[in-house]
């Protein structure tokens, strides 16, 4: 075993390097079409995240007053004689009915569609022209944009929640399940009290007491601090099952024989042990996040305008009247679909793939 460790630490960098790429490369043959597609959805979402001044057209604040709820604008390519000056164009809206927000394509006129212009992936010369590819909402706000700006909000809560979540978790859990006594009896019954609350009833009351003046970041962080406080207990109940059948392993004993403090042997034995299972039930429990802040911010009790989340981007699609009208705003809602079934999907492959009894 020493021999082997030697020889990987030997080395070099470069072979290291390709033996985890092609490691990667493996697991990716090994998976399904289903979460090859996930994955691929979870990396453009997040790169829109990383990068969205660059991957929106507009500022997703701008209002133009003069195309309100204007529908998905058409795209056309020119011909190969015009590509120097545009590769695509689009025939500009012009608001045919102002009471019902009717427009029509002036096909005597073209709009360029530049692409990499101005620091953007595509845009147009002038903003009081737009390209509205998904469409705009009741104040002529680009969709489009407002989607890729609102991913910060709903792609990252998921992540941070989980990360002070199962942080939460799986330390209380371990200390809970390693030393038992008192200290595990009232870990538990405060567990199960908080289990025992209507969780989404919770976190409407906590959200309620968020103060209406607060910031998008302040309001953010106190969304997820609220979401992370309800969804810990659940999983350090798990851990600290797993913590208390293992407890009793040799190398555990021997550890505790050698003099190791409590606190070595539950980040070195215990914690390690149950990893795996951590990993994926963080995987799967990302959605509840996504779908909770979605949820609050739908309600007007999370993001607030002008802030954009795909949550309160939903909020027009309440009215009966403005879906039928306007079909283009549930398109956040097939965002927040796909976030959330490309998760599932990616933790039930993660999930057979970490499985002892299916290993190998």
């Amino acid at each position: 075993m020493n021999v082997n460790a030697t020889m990987r630490t030997n080395l070099p960098g470069a072979t290291i390097a390709a033996r985890k790429t092609s490691g990667v490369g493996r697991e990716w043959r090994l998976a399904s079409r289903t979460v090859r597609f996930s994955a691929i959805c979870l990396a453009m979402f997040y790169l829109l995240a990383a990068a969205s001044p660059f991957f929106a057209s507009y500022d997703p604040t701008y209002q133009n007053r003069e195309m309100p709820d204007c529908p998905p604008m058409s795209l056309h390519m020119n011909a190969p004689s015009d590509w120097p000056r545009a590769l695509f164009y689009t025939h500009p809206m012009r608001m045919q009915d102002p009471t019902a927000r009717t427009f029509v394509a002036d096909t005597s006129r073209r709009l360029d569609i530049h692409l990499f212009t101005r620091g953007h992936l595509f845009t147009t010369d002038n903003e009081r022209e737009p390209y509205f590819m998904l469409g705009s909402d009741g104040l002529g706000r680009d969709l489009y944009s407002r989607i890729v700006y609102g991913s910060r909000v709903s792609m990252c809560v998921g992540l941070i929640g989980v990360l002070i979540s199962f942080s939460l978790g799986i330390t209380i859990g371990a200390l809970s399940g390693y030393v038992g006594g008192t200290v595990d009896f009232l870990i538990m019954r405060w567990s199960e009290i908080e289990m025992s609350l209507p969780s989404f009833y919770f976190l409407l009351a906590l959200a309620a007491v968020i103060p209406s003046g607060m910031s998008t970041v302040a309001t953010f962080f106190m969304i997820v601090a609220i979401m992370s406080f309800i969804s810990w207990a659940g999983f350090a109940r798990i851990i600290r099952g797993m913590a208390s059948s293992v407890r009793s392993r040799p190398y555990v004993e021997a550890a505790r024989a050698l003099g190791a403090s409590r606190w070595r042997i539950i980040t070195r034995h215990i914690i390690p042990s149950v990893i795996g299972y951590a990993i994926v039930a963080a995987t799967l429990s990302i959605p509840g996040f996504i779908l909770g802040e979605s949820a609050l911010s739908l309600l007007g009790l999370g993001i607030q305008e002008p802030a954009a989340s795909w949550g309160n981007l939903l909020a027009q699609a309440q009215d009966v009247q403005n879906l039928a009208r306007y079909p283009w705003i549930l398109i956040p809602g097939i965002f927040i679909f796909l976030a959330v079934m490309s998760f599932n999907f990616l933790g039930d492959h993660l999930r057979d793939r970490l499985d002892p009894t299916t290993a190998g």
